[in-house]
């Protein structure tokens, strides 16, 4: 993934690559309608056709790992949330620090990239605390990783950032510096179609 990358070939997919996705993703939703009780695919669908850019989006969150999956409708701006909502932490969005300030900060043994602008290059947002505890509520995720969350800028001013991840039956939110990564942080996002 390149930052070079011009805004305007993010989005394209080819018409059989954006058949194959609504494919997952419509038997993603069909597999796991606990994640979205009363929502209909026909009008998921309908509002990806008319927003090719947040297909791309999700086609980014799919090839890396996040296996995106409507999340709930904010009936007042009329738009479908997905989170990513593999088990683990997206595989291809690991070993990354927090922002690029962090990577920056580092002299030694930097990281190939960093979770908020990998998070921007694919149209989506990191989730924020409250956003990660509600996935936690449709099902458990995280039980072997962990993923970096939205951070308040006096947290993040003081060189700290948050993530989080389920052990022991629970949501538990940490700290660490920014800068620091691991095999088995990666970072969950969240799209609005």
């Amino acid at each position: 993934m390149s930052d070079s990358k011009s805004d305007s070939n993010k989005q394209d997919l080819t018409p059989e690559q954006s058949e194959e996705l609504l494919k997952i993703l419509k038997e993603r939703f069909e597999n796991n309608m606990h994640r979205h009780e009363g929502l209909e695919w026909a009008g998921v669908q309908g509002k990806l056709e008319t927003n090719i850019d947040k297909l791309w989006s999700l086609n980014e969150m799919e090839v890396t790992g996040g296996e995106p999956d409507v999340v709930g409708y904010d009936e007042e701006k009329g738009e479908y949330i997905f989170f990513d909502c593999s088990a683990e932490s997206p595989k291809g969005r690991r070993s990354v620090c927090y922002d690029r300030r962090a990577l920056e900060s580092r002299k030694k043994h930097k990281p190939e990239n960093n979770a908020i602008d990998m998070a921007t290059y694919m149209g989506i947002e990191l989730l924020t605390e409250k956003e990660y505890r509600a996935l936690q509520e449709l099902e458990n995720f995280d039980k072997k990783t962990s993923s970096w969350v939205q951070t308040p800028a006096d947290i993040r001013e003081l060189g700290g950032a948050l993530f989080c991840d389920f052990r022991f039956g629970h949501v538990f939110l940490y700290h660490n510096g920014a800068e620091s990564y691991y095999g088995a942080r990666g970072f969950r996002g969240s799209l609005r179609v």
